[in-house]
């Protein structure tokens, strides 16, 4: 069984998710998973969240006590009499939870999850004979956009849009109130997290994304698309290379004033000797590779930087300068404009770019000055260093180099 259920908020998609799980886990012995983008995020929304109307705990209520065996606050843990086991969890770290695989799977807020989950956690499903089910409010048109269109498709899927005006939850007059608190909140952003929230909207951009009128133009340009290699000009890559984190690598092309973005991966939990097996497996033929500047530093354990490693394993890389993330930013914006995106290869760089935000202070209700930390750094810091890497480069950036940058006199050969 699978079964996609697009939401407005309020709607109950967490408590019909868990009353569900609760039937089919004393139907079928097994593990089962309620998955949230965070770990952290799990214990406050799933775990030790209330029901307002009724004032009990939501797990209270879909997992009776007199049903369970065992309960472990500190693991969010479940197991019950009949010997099927429950475990709320973070699909950030969906490679690494342990145990027996799931034979139902709930994966909550997708829009906001990384869609590399399901990638890796869909042929368990498959080989057991489980289910899935997706609950989300949209989040722009990413990942979790073009997953619905997809399983609308699909006879095998249940798949639902339920809009605060297809339901009963509000009155109109209710309706009408919030989108006027919600611009009188977030301003300019009032109306557009009103439709997302409240009608399911796709098409209503990201809240804090800092690429959004850069990708949506992209789009509307027909620039992200089919942007096939040149084997007469050399490839290019830039990188985010994480320390128990994902790295992503983006591979391009300079044609003119146009950046052809025609490749990109991502991965996690290997070593460089991965990625340079990888990168040689490609058809392309290399020019630059562009790293952070704290590539430079070296391992306790090797004492070697990783760049002296990648040089080891035939990958001459170069350094970006160090700029601060807000320039980074606004450099990388600029360089959106110009540029093509494949968009089968780029997929996931696409919507690492689409998801990339700031981070929201629901406290203060103002937006922090960082980015979120989430899946979507990786790729977008990667192209981040993409675009202070090539402005560097720029004869108009190197006339205004400083004398003992020993970065930027890398970066230019000099």
């Amino acid at each position: 069984m699978r079964a996609y259920e697009v939401a407005h908020r309020r709607w109950g998609k967490d408590d019909i998710a868990l009353h569900w799980t609760a039937t089919a886990a004393h139907q079928r012995i097994g593990t089962y998973w309620h998955m949230l983008p965070e770990a952290a995020q799990a214990r406050k929304a799933i775990w030790e969240a209330i029901n307002p109307h009724t004032g009990k705990a939501r797990i209270d209520e879909a997992f009776p006590m007199e049903t369970r065996q065992t309960t472990r606050g500190n693991e969010m843990f479940i197991k019950f009499k009949c010997g099927s086991t429950w475990q709320v969890v973070g699909s950030d770290n969906y490679n690494s939870l342990v145990g027996a695989p799931p034979v139902g799977l709930v994966l909550s807020e997708w829009a906001l999850a990384d869609p590399n989950a399901w990638t890796y956690l869909q042929p368990i499903l498959e080989e057991n004979g489980g289910w899935a089910v997706f609950i989300t409010t949209p989040r722009g048109r990413n990942h979790a956009a073009t997953f619905y269109e997809a399983c609308k498709s699909e006879e095998s899927w249940f798949v639902e849009r339920s809009t605060a005006k297809d339901t009963d939850v509000f009155s109109q007059e209710q309706l009408d109130r919030v989108k006027r608190e919600y611009i009188a909140n977030y301003g300019d952003d009032g109306e557009a997290r009103f439709r997302q929230e409240y009608l399911c909207s796709f098409d209503a951009g990201v809240v804090g994304a800092y690429y959004a009128k850069e990708m949506q133009a992209a789009e509307d340009d027909g620039r992200i698309s089919g942007v096939p290699y040149d084997p007469a000009a050399q490839v290019h890559t830039a990188w985010d290379l994480g320390i128990g984190d994902s790295t992503a690598i983006w591979f391009f092309q300079t044609v003119g004033r146009e950046l052809h973005l025609i490749d990109y991966i991502e991965r996690s939990g290997v070593g460089l000797d991965h990625y340079a097996k990888l990168l040689k497996e490609r058809p392309y033929v290399y020019g630059d590779h562009i790293l952070p500047h704290d590539a430079e530093a070296k391992e306790l354990g090797s004492g070697k930087s990783r760049v002296e490693t990648l040089e080891a394993l035939g990958i001459k890389s170069r350094i970006a300068p160090r700029l601060s993330v807000d320039d980074g930013i606004q450099a990388s914006r600029a360089l959106l404009s110009r540029c093509w995106i494949d968009q089968t290869k780029c997929k996931r760089g696409i919507d690492a770019l689409r998801q990339y935000r700031r981070e929201w202070d629901d406290k203060l209700k103002i937006f922090k000055s960082r980015p979120l930390h989430d899946w979507a750094s990786h790729g977008s810091d990667a192209f981040r260093y993409l675009a202070v890497g090539l402005e560097e480069k720029s004869p108009a950036r190197a006339k205004k180099r400083r004398p003992g940058r020993s970065s930027a006199s890398a970066w230019m050969g000099a």
